[in-house]
């Protein structure tokens, strides 16, 4: 069997928090590894738990929440979900890489000019 997906469920307001909970209980291969009531302590709780997933609130300007920036720079493989209940809307946000490629002249100056080049970049 696979490993149960974590989730930390950190929205507010508290009656939005406990549906979501409800909701998950009847799952089977996803635990609440963590509630968290306080959005400051969001971070120390994702650092000590390393969820695979983040429940967060949508604030009333739909902007993202600065805590996913935050959160996906230090965990890239995590994945969040903002909720704003009041308009019954939501957003996912995930980080994700583009791999880039040029063509490297196999030389002593092919090399030293690519990393040179690339440390400027």
């Amino acid at each position: 069997m696979d490993q149960p997906i974590r989730v930390v469920v950190a929205n507010q307001p508290r009656l939005m928090r406990e549906l979501i909970l409800g909701t998950i209980a009847e799952e089977l291969n996803i635990d609440v590894v963590a509630e968290v009531q306080n959005e400051v302590e969001i971070v120390k709780v994702v650092d000590d738990t390393h969820p695979d997933f983040l429940i967060v609130s949508l604030n009333a300007s739909s902007q993202r929440p600065a805590v996913c920036d935050i959160l996906l720079k230090r965990y890239p493989e995590l994945k969040i979900l903002a909720l704003a209940p009041e308009r019954n809307s939501g957003m996912f946000y995930w980080a994700s890489f583009d791999v880039h490629e040029i063509p490297v002249e196999s030389s002593e100056a092919g090399i030293l000019n690519l990393i040179r080049k690339t440390q400027v970049a």
